[in-house]
């Protein structure tokens, strides 16, 4: 078979392949955690390209300093044919669908200090490795098996669902949640494991019998999950002697039913959702103190209170981080995100009452304060690490003690590790605030249109010392990120040159690849960067492969596919994000996608553009990057670096895109259909106000007239141009309503428009049908809408 053949074969076959594969992301190795000095390193990655169920590995090197990877635990090996048919509690799923893990098997695991024991769930069971290493060939020996197996079948009522188990920092106990109940595991022992409810929460009705539990314990709460990046709800302090937990009452927020119509006999889903403008979770903080007897078993809780603060001035518990040497760090947050408070919390300090605590900084932004996970800190000598916005630099910086430490230009996305010589953090660099690079990223410039640059287009891992000083980690433009020992580091993402994710173990002088049996798209995207237009806007173009029957046409439709809206970017330096513009491109598109003012990664000035005005600042820079295409792409195939890329059609502009790039479909056919001819709408939030709180009300603030303003409902008498609306009934995030009212409105109006409802979808769509035919259907309606 011809290479072409072979590419267009490719690209036939791409919706289901990405499907099945899980974005291409079976068989790779991720979630990587060193361990111990560094020298050893727990990743999770499946057996093969096709293979969902992922298992739990282990990458060392040996006193020879040769590279091994050891297989540590495998669902298969655990639970036999079960493994592949997982059965996890309602909560898990809802974690996963919070952290979008389309992934099974283990996907998730819990480590102790000396990285010898971990702790994973496979199917709602709890299981336990111990590593013992032998003494001759200095190999890992692991040991699987499942902890208290016995307690969980005797009394499934009170022990399950096991929750986010985290194993002690010593080794020596496990703690899970249930929701309603905190579990503490004894291991082991001649005693044998042991299960504890520890404390619980409950509530009965004015006759003492039990009533409607709006309360839970020791989970993360729904915005803190799928806004904050929070997803545990209770954390071990370092000695293994204190636990600091959450708990919250959902009681205040309004109750939501998800249903599955094409089941009429299926019950509706009924759960609490923080809608924009109502109320939120009611949301507490406490610490215990454990004690164990002579035989390390638990003996109960000898201290136990509250953690003071204003919980009415500050609701959002945004971060936690309890290292060792220190109390915990709990950064809270105002209903506006306007200000914050970096608190500590007394558990070990002398004079201090348990829990109470002491503000240490104060921050506030007249917009929106952002998070910086892996923030607040303290170094291991006691200084404190903080995030700063600071507006003057235009650069999202740190702080160490109140004093920004890491440059102007270079814009703090991730904290990955905190010591008293260095800040190891994820970084976007701003060309125009910090115009020079350090020696080993300068030959990136020349090749910028196709790998891109060390810009807002790469999540570059740097060291930054507290006289600002840079050192790079990762030296190509890329989507990277790492964890780092005191020895060793393993640094891994995607970049342009590779259709495989990376991970690569470094100790010292010596250097290994972690093994990848990941597949790979058959194709490789035909991207080129630019900037378009007044703002600059960092945009890719992506034109027909060269195998493709489009390759050589002269001009060709424009079709905009964009995310466009805050706290998010899709124009990187990853293959990744160009797949399926490639695809879109091989069916006889020029396919753009331009980062508009919003989109991460240029500074907190840009961020705030969009604040109140998300409709129509997001909506008037995708049309900025259409008028300035023509220019753009003459200018490119006058540079003559590239293959010539066809014309754009300027008479023949569609837009698609999911989530806020599905609102941004619809608006653009609703508000400006004199540019936009056909859009596909794919899980489009069109009232904010049936949107979260937090997300929404950082950028829209809480005047109903701001979400009036920038929802899309009311344009639906405008509608002249061809819709496509899509959504998934199981959707839980931007849920079906969302589409059945602007469809409701539209008919209303007299406008005709076509809507997809998805049965059993929810805001990730993995079935490898329903992913084929949902592109083959938009390609055909916009085909017909263009015609």
């Amino acid at each position: 078979m011809s290479e072409t053949n072979d590419v267009n074969d490719a690209i036939k076959h791409f919706p289901r392949l990405r499907a099945r594969t899980l974005r291409f992301g079976c068989g790779a190795p991720r979630s990587a955690q060193t361990v111990g000095d560094g020298s050893r390193a727990l990743f999770l990655r499946s057996d093969g390209p096709e293979d969902l169920v992922t298992a739990l590995w282990l990458s060392w090197f040996d006193e020879s300093g040769e590279h091994h990877e050891t297989k540590l635990a495998d669902p298969r090996e655990l639970l036999g044919a079960t493994a592949d048919s997982e059965d996890v509690p309602a909560e898990e799923k809802a974690r996963r669908e919070r952290a979008r893990e389309g992934g099974t098997g283990i996907v998730g695991y819990s480590a102790d200090d000396d990285g010898n024991r971990i702790v994973f769930t496979i199917n709602g069971r709890l299981f336990l490795t111990d590593i013992d290493w032998n003494d001759e060939t200095g190999a890992p020996e692991p040991h699987t098996r499942e902890l208290a197996g016995e307690w969980l079948d005797e009394d499934p009522a009170m022990y399950t669902p096991v929750l986010n188990p985290r194993i002690a920092p010593d080794g020596e106990h496990v703690l899970y949640t249930t929701g309603s109940y905190l579990m503490l595991v004894d291991i082991g022992g001649e005693l044998g494991d042991r299960i504890t409810a520890v404390y619980g929460v409950s509530v009965e009705d004015e006759d003492g019998n039990p009533a409607e539990n709006t309360w839970k314990i020791g989970l993360a709460e729904f915005v803190a999950g799928e806004e904050m990046d929070r997803y545990d709800g209770f954390w071990w302090a370092p000695d293994s002697q204190h636990v600091l937990f959450e708990s919250f009452d959902t009681a205040d927020e309004p109750t939501w039913h998800i249903s599955d119509p094409a089941d009429p006999e299926k019950p509706d889903a009924g759960r609490r959702y923080p809608r924009a403008l109502t109320r939120n979770a009611d949301v507490y903080l406490t610490v215990i103190t454990l004690a164990f007897d002579e035989n390390d078993r638990y003996a109960g809780i000898t201290g136990n209170a509250d953690v003071d603060w204003d919980r009415e001035a500050y609701e959002y518990v945004a971060a936690v981080n309890w290292r060792r040497g220190h109390d915990p760090l709990v950064l809270v947050q105002n209903r506006r995100q306007t200000r914050d408070q970096v608190l500590e919390v007394a558990v070990a300090a002398d004079g201090a009452a348990l829990g109470a605590t002491r503000v240490l900084e104060e921050h506030a932004n007249d917009q929106w304060i952002d998070l910086i996970h892996g923030t607040p800190a303290y170094t291991p000598d006691g200084r404190l690490v903080c995030p700063l916005n600071d507006m003057a630099a235009d650069t999202n910086r740190l702080t160490v003690d109140g004093r920004p430490f890491t440059p102007a230009g270079w814009n703090v996305r991730t904290v990955l590790a905190v010591t008293d010589e260095d800040v190891l953090a994820v970084v976007q660099r701003a060309p125009e605030i910090a115009p020079e690079v350090p020696d080993a990223w300068a030959d990136a410039a020349a090749t910028e249109s196709v790998f891109g640059d060390h810009d807002a287009r790469s999540f570059d891992v740097v060291s930054i010392d507290y006289n600002g000083t840079i050192t790079p980690v990762t030296t190509d433009p890329g989507q990277w990120t790492a964890s780092r020992g005191e020895r060793g580091i393993v640094v891994s993402g995607r970049d342009m040159r590779s259709a495989r994710a990376q991970m690569r173990h470094i100790l010292g002088e010596q250097s290994a690849t972690i093994a990848s049996t990941a597949a790979e798209p058959g194709f490789t995207p035909n991207v080129t960067f630019t900037r378009l237009g007044e703002h600059q806007l960092y945009t890719a173009i992506i034109a027909p492969s060269p195998e493709s029957p489009y390759a050589h046409a002269e001009k060709l439709p424009v079709l905009m596919k964009p995310y466009g809206g805050p706290g998010f970017q899709q124009v990187i330096a990853s293959q990744s994000f160009y797949w399926e513009g490639q695809w879109w491109a091989d069916q006889g598109f020029l396919v753009v996608t331009a980062d508009g003012r919003g989109t991460t990664g240029r500074g907190p000035s840009w961020d705030r553009e969009i604040f109140e005005d998300m409709k129509d600042v997001t909506l008037a820079d995708q049309i900025e990057a259409v008028n300035a295409l023509p220019e753009a792409v003459s200018r490119l195939n006058a540079d003559g670096r590239r293959p010539g890329v066809p014309a754009p059609d300027l008479d023949k502009v569609c837009m698609i895109g999911w989530s806020y790039g599905g609102f941004l479909s619809a608006l653009a056919v609703l508000d400006a259909p004199n540019v936009f001819k056909a859009a596909c709408a794919g899980a489009p939030p069109t009232d904010w106000t049936l949107y979260d709180t937090h997300y929404t009300e950082r950028y829209l603030g809480l005047d109903p007239d701001v979400y009036r303003r920038n929802g899309i409902v009311q344009d639906a008498p405008g509608l002249v141009r061809p819709l496509m609306l899509i959504h998934g009934f199981a959707d839980d995030n931007v849920t079906i309503a969302h589409s059945l009212r602007l469809s409701q409105a539209l008919m209303a109006a007299g406008r005709p428009h076509t809507f997809l409802p998805l049965t059993g979808i929810t805001h990730m769509t993995n079935d490898e049908t329903v992913a084929e035919n949902l592109l083959t259907l938009q390609r055909d309606f916009l085909r017909d809408a263009l015609a």
